[in-house]
C-alpha cells in the first residue's frame, strides 16, 4: 500500500517537476492553522473605535502584519503601550481551536519527510499562549518564525525567506499556505508556490493571488499540494 502512495506521490511530483526530496511547506498560523481571524477582527474592530485611526476597515487593512507595524499607526505612545496590555491579555485569554483536517495533514506530510515551518506575524507572547493550550502542536513544525524574529512585516517576504532557510529548502521549492493578501502577498515574493485558504477572505479577493484556493485541510492531501503548477 505505502509503494503504490509513494508511486502516485512520485508520478504527480515529476508532472509538475518538483523532487518530493527537495521540498518544504511553509504556513501562516491564524486563519491557516488555527481558527482565530474572526476573534482578531472583533478585537480590533474594538480597538478602532477606542482610539480611531482613519484608517477604513481597519482590521481588514492591517491582517497578515507584525504588531509593530500595526503600532506604527499610533503616534501617541501612551495609546501604543496600553493596545500591546491589551493585546497580551487578549492573547492570553482567548482559545486557539485547530482547522479541521490539520492535524492530519501534517501527519501526512511527517509521513513523507516533507519539513515544516510556521511564518507567523504572532509575536513570542502569543506563541507561549498557543503551546500552553496545544503543547504537542507545534512539536510537528521544524521551526517557527515569529514576528520577533523579523524587522520587516508581511508583504515582505523575509519571514519566508528565513521559514525555508530553517528548514533547509529553496524558497522555490516550498509551499507557502496563506488566508491574508499581505500574506499572500510575501509568499510570492520569497518565490514560493502559494495556496490560499479562504477562511478570512471572500474567494474572489483572493483568486488572483495564489495558485490555488482551498477551503481548508479537510480533505486536502499532499497529492493535492504537489499537483500546483509551479510554473
Amino acid at each position: 500500500m505505502v509503494l503504490c502512495v509513494n508511486f502516485a506521490l512520485k508520478f504527480k511530483v515529476m508532472s509538475s517537476m518538483i523532487e518530493i526530496s527537495d521540498c518544504g511547506v511553509l504556513f501562516d498560523l491564524d486563519g491557516v492553522l488555527i481558527d482565530s481571524e474572526s476573534l482578531y477582527t472583533g478585537f480590533w474592530n474594538e480597538m478602532e473605535c477606542i482610539y480611531p485611526t482613519g484608517i477604513p476597515d481597519f482590521a481588514a487593512a492591517i491582517k497578515g502584519t507584525t504588531l509593530p507595524s500595526i503600532l506604527s499607526h499610533y503616534a501617541d505612545e501612551d495609546v501604543r503601550r496600553d493596545i500591546v496590555e491589551r493585546v497580551h491579555r487578549f492573547e492570553h485569554e482567548i482559545v486557539y481551536p485547530v482547522f479541521p483536517g490539520v492535524m492530519e495533514f501534517l501527519a501526512e506530510l511527517r509521513a513523507y519527510g516533507i519539513p515544516c515551518a510556521i511564518v507567523t506575524s504572532s509575536d513570542d507572547v502569543k506563541m507561549a499562549s498557543l503551546r500552553r493550550q496545544h503543547p504537542d502542536f507545534v512539536k510537528h513544525f521544524e521551526a517557527v518564525i515569529d514576528a520577533s524574529m523579523v524587522t520587516r512585516s508581511k508583504p515582505d517576504p523575509q519571514g519566508y525567506l528565513l521559514g525555508a532557510e530553517a528548514i533547509s529548502r529553496k524558497p522555490e521549492n516550498c509551499f507557502v499556505f496563506e488566508d491574508s493578501i499581505q500574506g499572500m502577498a510575501a509568499g510570492r515574493a520569497a518565490g514560493a508556490a502559494v495556496i490560499g485558504l479562504a477562511t478570512t477572505l471572500p474567494r474572489e479577493m483572493i483568486n488572483d493571488k495564489a495558485r490555488i484556493i482551498i477551503d481548508g485541510f479537510t480533505g486536502f492531501e499532499v497529492s493535492d499540494m504537489l499537483a500546483v503548477s509551479r510554473l
